[in-house]
């Protein structure tokens, strides 16, 4: 318990799926949360059931000036940032032959523009507080090949370049800010719920099984703040994968 007590920790797309059980878990172990979404009424709502110890602030990650304001109310309110989770992306189904070019830059402006917004902001605040870790969601598609996302794909694999990039900017400068990335696989969302009730398995899997490969939220909220806790202060610049083995054995 209280693995992060004292932390303040800014959680993007904390509304539903995974950044809510970022959300809760943090504020159970201790830290200082603040939420926020495009989502207003979801997002207030996940910072009043977690109390004192959040707040909601309403972000479109992929504006400059959205990520301008939040990190400085957050600064204002709380004096520091100690830990980000890029969390907030959209999904769209679309193999390279079915995804438009507009579909294509939508996906690239939230999961791409939106999480190199939050890494700049990040370094900038946390690097005149001492330091602090920045926790990017990727994916599995960013490791293994998935024909049917084929712009979340590119914008994923982006995620951890970006990653390993930033890790090796701070290390170098003598930061103490720490810079990771999480590669699920399927997550038990409602992002995820709809595609499944449209999608055959067999289109993203070599397994005809695809429930054998969603995890819950809250299996990568575990991860996220053991990544956020000084438990992992030698971990950085790592890809740390929740598939349940699919990458290795492929089934």
């Amino acid at each position: 318990m209280d693995r992060v007590r004292g932390k303040v920790v800014l959680i993007t797309g904390g509304a539903s799926g995974v950044g809510r059980e970022d959300a809760l878990l943090m504020a159970r172990e201790g830290a200082t949360v603040i939420v926020t979404d495009v989502n207003d009424v979801a997002g207030q709502a996940v910072a009043a059931q977690i109390g004192d110890a959040a707040n909601f602030i309403h972000h479109d990650i992929a504006l400059e000036a959205d990520w301008q304001r939040v990190m400085d109310t957050t600064v204002q309110r709380f004096g520091r940032l100690d830990v980000l989770v890029n969390n907030a992306a959209i999904l769209q189904l679309g193999s390279i032959e079915d995804t438009t070019l507009a579909m294509w830059q939508q996906v690239q402006r939230v999961n791409a523009d939106g999480y190199f917004l939050g890494c700049k902001y990040a370094v900038q605040q946390m690097k005149t507080n001492g330091g602090g870790s920045i926790i990017n969601m990727s994916s599995l598609a960013a490791l293994a090949g998935m024909s049917a996302f084929a712009a979340y794909s590119a914008s994923k694999g982006s995620v951890a370049a970006l990653t390993r990039s930033v890790a090796a900017h701070c290390k170098g400068r003598g930061y103490n800010i720490r810079c990771n990335s999480i590669h699920p696989d399927g997550i038990k969302t409602p992002m995820l719920a709809g595609l499944f009730a449209q999608v055959d398995p067999a289109t993203i899997s070599a397994s005809a099984d695809a429930s054998a490969r969603l995890c819950e939220a809250v299996d990568v909220a575990n991860v996220v703040l053991f990544l956020a806790s000084d438990q992992s202060r030698f971990v950085n610049g790592a890809e740390i994968r929740v598939d349940n083995g699919y990458l290795m054995s492929g089934d």
